[in-house]
């Protein structure tokens, strides 16, 4: 086994976690599979190239026996039975509290793009759901507020979200290189809380973010086979929901759900990785590919209703479980208008999801829990899934999928504000260590920030008019970027605004599209 090494600094009980024995497993994980996961890191640029060359992506001949024949995934365990609502945050003491009180089915525990990837958080995000897995978890806060777990509310299921597969570990060496993100996370929960969680008739279940390819997929179910048999725990026990997020695994989610089959639990379709997603792929393919602004994509738009209708229509198929897209809203008790107004769009988005046969939805607020629960026992009833609506009438092309032209709106200068607003607002929170940000009333995580870069991109390359006759330059980005810039001093200390602009500007104007912006944000966080 490869040596590992602890370069981050102390983490209050960082010890119960970074045990010799966890550490090794961390060496065995890193050994059979890193390598691969290089290979496949470097296999999507290729992919990507050949997609902004030709302007496509098909579904895979070299696959059809795949979709063609007959298979179901295993069995979902009880406790991921009933996912009708799920609640997402971060792994911090307060929200891992709050979550558990939530009155979700699902907490959705995120080491992703809901947490910054500072070594604290790191090592205290599995402290805390060691805690969560055992029943202990409380907080006092320094003004001596406690936070503590409810007796009358039944807890939810947790399902951990590791990095994903492009990011790294720093300050963990393993031989001669940095740790995989993905691994850490993984390795670390699953090797302190497996037995643990299945004595409370839970299980080690894992949501998987920015894969891009079925390959990647086995990579994972590869890592899970080898966990068990490494810790004798029988095999099939790990459950893993994979977040479609990108549009090359959109092309696949048949064949990631074969390959995952004995592990897998269902499918999620994420609205703003996808988003970015899209801009990132075909970023090369001209004007055919430019979207308007954000806010004005909505999931009726057709390519994204094709990917939601494929996406139930490919889980149900398979015996999996479909979860819809984020309710991001905070409920607002200043502004009673403003919360009625939000929520009863959110309340029509979850009851549209119910409808088209999702089996849940996530809600990033507390609050927002009843709401979405309400929408879907509409449909629901008493059934604990959707199941058995097999959507056999959906038919999906590929030409559907990529039809980003028929979606209507336009560029605008409020939208370009908001995107450079949002996006400075967002860097700065992450740089300062919280990757769950409250923005204008909404919780909003990484995949904002790089929908907002990355679309800004795409309007000055393609030199993009906006609705008032300006057209999208790098000076009249610079430009809204310095009014940003002016508006956010005072309310944003300096030692975060200034190199959350200094980045923004990086990853929205640079020649080279960075392909995540948290890569070059990871090297700025001490």
């Amino acid at each position: 086994m490869s040596e590992v090494q602890v370069l981050g600094g102390s983490v209050e009980r960082g010890e119960e976690i970074l045990t010799p024995e966890a550490l090794r497993f961390l060496g065995d994980l890193h050994d059979r599979f890193a390598g691969r996961r290089d290979e496949l890191l470097r296999a999507r640029t290729g992919r990507r190239e050949e997609a902004a060359r030709t302007g496509r992506l098909d579904f895979l001949p070299e696959t059809r026996e795949v979709r063609e024949s007959e298979w179901r995934v295993a069995e979902a365990p009880a406790a991921l039975r009933d996912r009708r609502v799920e609640i997402t945050g971060p792994t911090d003491r307060k929200m891992t509290v709050n979550a558990l009180n939530s009155g979700a089915k699902v907490w959705l525990a995120d080491l992703e793009d809901a947490n910054t990837p500072h070594w604290d958080n790191v090592v205290s995000g599995q402290v805390n759901l060691h805690d969560a897995v055992r029943g202990t978890v409380e907080l006092t806060t320094p003004e001596g507020k406690h936070y503590a777990l409810r007796d009358d509310v039944q807890r939810p299921t947790i399902v951990m979200r590791p990095r994903g597969w492009h990011l790294d570990e720093r300050n963990l060496k393993i031989g001669d290189r940095k740790a995989v993100g993905a691994l850490v996370d993984f390795g670390l929960y699953f090797f302190h809380n497996v037995r643990a969680l299945l004595s409370n008739d839970s299980g080690p279940y894992f949501y998987l973010p920015k894969m891009e390819s079925h390959l990647e997929a086995r990579l994972w179910n590869e890592v899970f086979s080898f966990a068990e048999a490494e810790l004798g725990i029988e095999h099939g026990t790990i459950r893993a929901t994979v977040l479609i997020e990108t549009i090359p695994a959109a092309f696949e989610m048949e064949e990631i759900l074969y390959e995952l089959r004995e592990h897998a639990s269902g499918l999620n379709a994420g609205r703003w990785d996808y988003l970015f997603s899209v801009i990132k792929y075909f970023r090369d393919a001209g004007r055919a590919f430019v979207l308007p602004d954000r806010n004005s994509v909505t999931m009726t738009a057709p390519f994204m209703r094709a990917y939601t209708e494929l996406l139930v229509r490919t889980c149900h198929k398979r015996g999996a479980f479909a979860i819809g897209g984020m309710a991001a809203f905070i409920p607002n008790r200043k502004d009673p208008e403003v919360t009625e107004k939000a929520t009863t769009k959110v309340r029509d988005d979850k009851a549209r999801e119910a409808g088209d046969g999702f089996d849940g939805s996530w809600v990033a607020h507390p609050g927002m829990v009843d709401l979405c629960r309400e929408e879907f026992d509409k449909v629901l009833g008493d059934k604990p899934n959707q199941l058995d609506r097999t959507r056999d009438e959906v038919r999906v092309t590929e030409d559907e999928l990529l039809d980003v032209a028929a979606t209507e709106g336009s560029a605008t200068m409020a939208g370009l504000r908001g995107a450079v607003d949002v996006g400075v607002r967002y860097l700065a929170s992450w740089l300062g260590g919280n990757g769950a940000a409250a923005i204008h009333n909404l919780m909003e995580d990484a995949a904002t920030a790089e929908i907002s870069r990355s679309q800004v991109w795409q309007w000055v390359r393609n030199g993009i008019t906006l609705d008032g006759g300006q057209q999208v330059t790098a000076e009249l980005v610079r430009s809204v970027l310095d009014e940003a810039h002016k508006d956010l001093a005072g309310q944003i200390p300096a030692e975060l605004l200034e190199p959350a602009v200094e980045l923004f500007e990086q990853v929205a104007l640079a020649e080279d599209f960075a392909d995540f912006l948290t890569l070059p944000a990871y090297e700025r966080i001490r």
